[in-house]
């Protein structure tokens, strides 16, 4: 039976470009759907959030750079939790897929593998 699941990703970003936030999104976007068989015809929609310190660009761009033009897209400001790490894009997609929910590989790249270890599979 075919659910509406969320997998997310994160991934650090080096410097607050267009550039580099769209190529990070990009890597993430990309090995989301490696890894879990994404098709766009089945997303439901994708928000993205960025930390604080990031303004350079939208990060949903990148997904319509990779061909996701259909599907709605939302991006946001994370709330400034004091502490928190900088340099963050995050993004959680809604999938409809036959996976449970223990067959859903989240991704979570470079340094921000250190916000949920118990997820990232060791990825970086």
């Amino acid at each position: 039976m075919t659910k509406v699941r969320g997998v997310r990703g994160a991934i650090t970003v080096r410097d607050n470009s267009e550039e580099e936030i769209l190529v990070a999104t990009g890597e993430m976007l990309r090995k989301l759907a490696e890894d879990n068989g994404l098709n766009p015809e089945e997303i439901a929609g994708a928000i993205f959030t960025v930390s604080q310190d990031l303004n350079a660009a939208f990060p949903a761009k990148a997904a319509r750079q990779m061909g996701w033009d259909l599907v709605p897209l939302m991006c946001a400001t994370e709330i400034a939790v004091p502490g928190s790490m900088c340099g963050v894009v995050r993004v959680m997609v809604l999938w409809n897929t036959t996976k449970s929910q223990a067959e859903i590989k989240h991704v979570y790249l470079r340094d921000a593998v250190k916000l949920r270890p118990d997820l990232s599979q060791g990825e970086k």
